[in-house]
């Protein structure tokens, strides 16, 4: 019998969608600003994406501590922190502009990393404030908080990029703001706190209860389903961030505007969050497998679309089918994830699932950039094909492991 939520429960997932809004609006706004600003006043384009590697490789080595940290300290805290280093971050990027020194805009993207890296917790977060048959829909309502960002993001990037000298300067500035609010919200979010095994925290279902001990990452890491979730969402990430790293210098190379590549930024954040608001809903419906082959096919759909042409309309199609894409593919992904550990696992393999997740993106949104300087923008969306085939594979080798009433959440 499905439980129900009770204000508290609501109220903590409604605070927490409001800081992956605004959160996700920083990070939006550091993938439309950054290389279009480094081309600015470094010569070599083929490194305008390098700050967005760096965060993307801070991400990877900031994912084992925050999630450990957050084990043994508490959401709160761990969230808390991560919102410092993303004041701390983002001030550091616009100092690296101020000065046109891309070494310290790539520390600054480093900082950043850890920020992010907390961000993307907030989905693992909101599985913990609701009983196990809401998980799907959770993560879903609080993914689905970036639909904000779409329009928060790209639009404070409007607003100011030519504020201050240098250009772009002011958006930094602002996501200063984004993260300092983030820190202010966070404090009012009432997270269950940190139970020994076995104890269920109050208010919680009782399947909290971890009876048994924590196994080794190993174990967890071989069961098919972690595999097959984790090679997924590397592929959601890897594709997204291989392709929207380009875009803004692609669009700019093809002689359209500044503002065009805002646009399309802000249809792309649209396409990743507006589908989380009946993901999960499909999700409890259909299964978990269908909803990431749809995933999948969305993006081969976009693909297409951004191999047909460099016009606006090309450009926008392309990267609002990516998103939807992704987030079929990637929430999928991550409700698989949150079937394969037991609550007192939940830090070491949420941090092994980022982990590898956001190396397949430092790798990918670094090879975009050089990869469209060199090739051009259809090569790349012809080179996402060989990187879609991964999850392809990974999902008809689960869907062949077992029947398909076993593919349903939990």
């Amino acid at each position: 019998m499905q439980q129900h939520l009770d204000g508290a429960m609501r109220r903590n997932l409604f605070l927490l969608a409001c800081c992956q809004a605004i959160g996700q609006s920083g990070n939006t706004m550091m993938f439309a600003a950054t290389a279009i600003s480094v081309v600015t006043f470094f010569p070599e384009r083929d490194l305008a994406t390098l700050p967005v590697t760096m965060q993307h490789l801070g991400v990877m080595l900031s994912v084992f501590p925050a999630g450990l940290l957050m084990q043994r300290m508490g959401r709160r805290f761990g969230f808390r922190l991560g919102s410092l280093l993303g004041m701390t971050g983002a001030a550091t990027v616009g100092l690296g502009l101020y000065h046109a020194s891309l070494v310290t805009m790539c520390i600054g993207g480093l900082i950043l990393g850890y920020a992010v890296a907390s961000l993307q917790m907030y989905r693992f977060a909101a599985v913990e404030l609701v009983p196990s048959d809401w998980r799907a829909r959770a993560i879903s309502w609080v993914t689905a908080g970036g639909v904000i960002s779409a329009f928060l993001g790209p639009s404070l990037v409007k607003l100011t990029y030519h504020q201050l000298a240098p250009l772009y300067l002011g958006t930094y500035a602002a996501m200063v703001g984004v993260h300092l609010a983030v820190f202010t919200i966070m404090s009012f979010i009432r997270f269950p706190p940190m139970q020994a095994p076995g104890v269920a925290a109050p208010g919680q279902a009782r399947e909290a209860a971890d009876p048994l001990p924590p196994r080794p990452l190993r174990e967890i890491a071989a069961q098919p389903r972690f595999i097959v979730a984790v090679l997924s969402a590397m592929t959601a990430f890897g594709l997204m961030s291989f392709l929207m790293s380009a875009s803004p210098i692609a669009i700019v190379a093809c002689g359209l505007p500044h503002t065009e590549a805002h646009l399309v930024i802000m249809l792309h954040v649209l396409g990743m969050f507006v589908p989380a608001f009946f993901t999960g809903t499909l999700i409890n419906r259909f299964g978990t497998l269908p909803v990431m082959a749809a995933g999948i096919a969305i993006l081969l759909l976009g693909i297409a679309t951004g191999i047909g042409g460099v016009t606006e309309w090309n450009f926008r199609i392309a990267l609002m089918l990516n998103g939807v894409g992704w987030n079929f593919l990637f929430v999928g992904a991550t409700t698989m994830v949150t079937t394969c550990y037991r609550p007192s696992e939940r830090g070491k393999t949420q941090a092994l699932n980022d982990f590898l997740v956001f190396g397949t993106t430092a790798s990918a949104s670094f090879l975009a950039g050089f990869l469209h300087e060199h090739l051009g923008w259809a090569p790349l969306n012809w080179y996402s094909i060989v990187l879609l085939m991964v999850a392809v594979c990974a999902l008809g080798w689960l869907r062949l492991q077992q029947p398909l009433a076993a593919q349903r959440p939990a």
